[in-house]
């Protein structure tokens, strides 16, 4: 068994506090979970940042962006989902001659419909839009200050980007690229994204304020907020809709939400510099890359037990497909100063 250990106590002390039962009837079997584990480590490239997963053409995108303006290493990257290996590699445009600075990418959705990957461009203030099938570049579009996080409604046909210089969320048209929607609030530090897909109600985290912002296609301002926990940097929802959870970058906690009461139902540590938070639709656990404590916490929000998994150092992002959880660092601890990507089987 890998090194991970399953917190009890944590597990009984937020489910009191969410009013939750643990005691399982007598007659029942006993049901032993299994824990998550890593299957997959491997090397991937300097300068990750994050991934997305694409349905329609089962590759994970990752993006890569070493250093500071200017930036002249970024790439795009296709990997094989199973084995996390570099299928092909996308370099963005050169935006500046005299330095060689290229349109660097870091936050990444994908819009299986139009078969396109969105990117933002956080030191260039802007999102871009890439072909899935060519990795060609399609447009760049300017004025998201920023810009931190995308997520693409496909059934609304719109691509929302936070802005965090900007206190602003940003709407595009997903097939023309057209601005739709600029919804800003004074003070704000928006920087992650949750779509609710049924719905179409977008949630985002705001870093300078322990809160989630609430957002809809059909409205030009804020549908209300809701209380999150210190330094809320990336938000995720439960399959149905009605919970959102995130990670307090300034806590070390996951904060679990009742959106529809408006209150925080539980608390869960996690680790220090929790900074990323994904949901597993098929179980309801939640993954969380704690980048300060070098670790991955596999949350379960019924109980409140966590099971943490080990990284090398600065853990920085998840994704969750299906029961797969897909991690990347900044480690450098890889090949040739290569920044690592792990598979993880989350277990049930």
């Amino acid at each position: 068994m890998n090194s991970a250990r399953l917190r009890v106590a944590a597990a009984v002390t937020v489910a009191a506090a969410a009013g939750l039962t643990l005691t399982a009837p007598a007659s029942a079997t006993p049901f032993t979970p299994k824990p998550a584990a890593v299957e997959t480590t491997a090397p991937v490239w300097k300068g990750l940042y994050q991934t997305a997963y694409s349905e329609r053409n089962d590759v994970l995108w990752a993006t890569a962006s070493t250093g500071r303006p200017p930036v002249t290493q970024t790439a795009l990257l296709k990997l094989d989902p199973d084995t996390l290996e570099v299928l092909d590699t996308f370099i963005p445009p050169v935006v500046d001659e005299a330095t060689g600075a290229r349109e660097a990418v870091y936050g990444v959705d994908v819009d299986d419909e139009n078969n396109t990957v969105w990117v933002t461009n956080t030191r260039d203030n802007g999102v871009a839009v890439y072909s899935q099938r060519t990795g060609k570049h399609l447009a760049s579009l300017p004025n998201v200050g920023h810009a931190r996080e995308v997520v693409v409604d496909e059934k609304r046909d719109l691509a929302w980007a936070t802005s965090y210089n900007g206190g602003e969320v940003v709407a595009f048209d997903t097939d023309t690229f057209e601005e739709k929607k600029r919804i800003a609030v004074e003070g704000a530090g928006f920087m992650g994204l949750a779509l609710d897909e049924n719905t179409g109600k977008v949630y985002a985290s705001d870093l300078n304020s322990p809160r989630i912002a609430q957002f809809s296609p059909y409205k030009d301002e804020v549908v209300k907020f809701h209380p999150a926990g210190a330094g809320a940097i990336s938000v995720s929802l439960s399959r149905n809709g009605r919970t959102a959870y995130t990670a307090n970058q300034t806590d070390g906690t996951v904060s679990v939400v009742n959106l529809n009461t408006g209150t925080v139902t539980a608390t869960v540590p996690t680790g220090a510099g929790a900074l990323s938070v994904a949901t597993d639709e098929r179980t309801g656990k939640l993954v969380v890359a704690n980048r300060v404590a070098a670790t991955v916490s596999v949350v379960d929000p019924r109980t409140g037990a966590v099971q943490d998994l080990p990284t090398q150092k600065n853990p920085n992002h998840v994704t969750v497909v299906d029961g797969t959880a897909y991690v990347l660092d900044k480690s450098g601890a890889g090949a040739d100063g290569f920044d690592l990507g792990y598979r993880i089987d989350l277990g049930h």
